[in-house]
C-alpha cells in the first residue's frame, strides 16, 4: 500500500462517527439501498441496519447482497434482520436515541435535531413509511422541511439530506478531525479492519460484511 493510501485510511478512520447509525425498514428497491450505504460511507457512518418486518418483503434480503456492491458496500458494515425486537435491542445496545422520519403530532424539524448525539436514524419503506411496530421503538420523530407541491422525497434522497445536516453540526463540533468520536483503541481496530478488505479486495479474496 502505499503512504498516500495509508493516510487516507488514516483519515477516513479518523473521521468514522461510530456514535451514527442508519436504520432502514422495508425498504425493498436495492438501488435506494445502495444509495444510502453510499451516503453513509460519504459521512463517515460505519454500519447499516435493515429491517424487514413484512413477510412479503423477506425474499428481498438476498437482492441486497447481490445489488449492493458498490465500492461503498466495502466500508460499510450491514446488519440484516427479520426481527425488531432483536433488531432494535442490538442498536440499543450502541447508541442512545433512535430518531424516526415520521410526520405526528410531535414531530419536529430536522434542523431542531441536535445530531451530535449517539444516535440512529430510521426510514421507511418508499410507499408506506415506517410501521407501529418500529415506531415503538423511537424515541423521537421528525420531518425534513418541504417548500413544494411535492409531500416527499425519495428514501435515499431523505437520508442523504438528513446524514448532510449530522455532518454540518458533526464538522462544527470538530468530529471528524480534532474531536473524534472514537477512542484510540477503536480506531486501531477499524484500521486493522479496513486494511484486511483492502489486502483481500486486491488479492482476489471475497468478503463479507454483513451479519446475518
Amino acid at each position: 500500500m502505499t503512504p498516500e493510501r495509508t493516510a487516507k485510511f488514516e483519515r477516513v478512520v479518523r473521521g468514522r462517527q461510530l456514535n451514527l447509525c442508519v436504520i432502514l425498514e422495508n425498504v425493498h428497491d436495492p438501488h435506494n439501498i445502495g444509495a444510502v450505504i453510499r451516503s453513509c460511507d460519504a459521512v463517515g457512518i460505519n454500519e447499516v441496519y435493515i429491517l424487514y418486518t413484512d413477510p412479503n418483503l423477506k425474499s428481498e434480503e438476498l437482492s441486497v447482497k447481490k445489488t449492493t456492491s458498490t465500492g461503498a458496500r466495502k466500508w460499510v458494515d450491514v446488519y440484516l434482520y427479520e426481527d425488531a425486537k432483536e433488531c432494535f435491542a442490538a442498536v440499543k445496545k450502541k447508541y442512545n436515541k433512535i430518531y424516526s422520519t415520521h410526520l405526528a403530532v410531535d414531530s419536529v424539524g430536522l434542523h431542531e435535531l441536535d445530531l451530535t448525539e449517539s444516535i440512529a436514524l430510521m426510514f421507511g419503506n418508499e410507499r408506506d413509511g415506517l410501521t407501529k411496530e418500529a415506531l415503538a421503538y423511537s424515541d423521537g420523530n421528525f420531518i425534513i422541511p418541504m417548500k413544494g407541491m411535492v409531500g416527499s422525497l425519495n428514501i435515499s434522497v431523505a437520508c442523504a439530506v438528513t446524514l448532510y445536516e449530522a455532518l454540518r453540526q458533526r464538522e462544527l463540533k470538530g468530529n471528524y478531525d480534532e474531536n473524534p468520536v472514537s477512542s484510540e483503541q477503536q480506531r486501531n481496530d477499524l484500521m486493522d479492519v479496513y486494511l484486511d478488505r483492502h489486502e483481500k479486495r486486491y488479492s482476489g479474496q471475497r468478503f463479507i460484511n454483513e451479519v446475518d
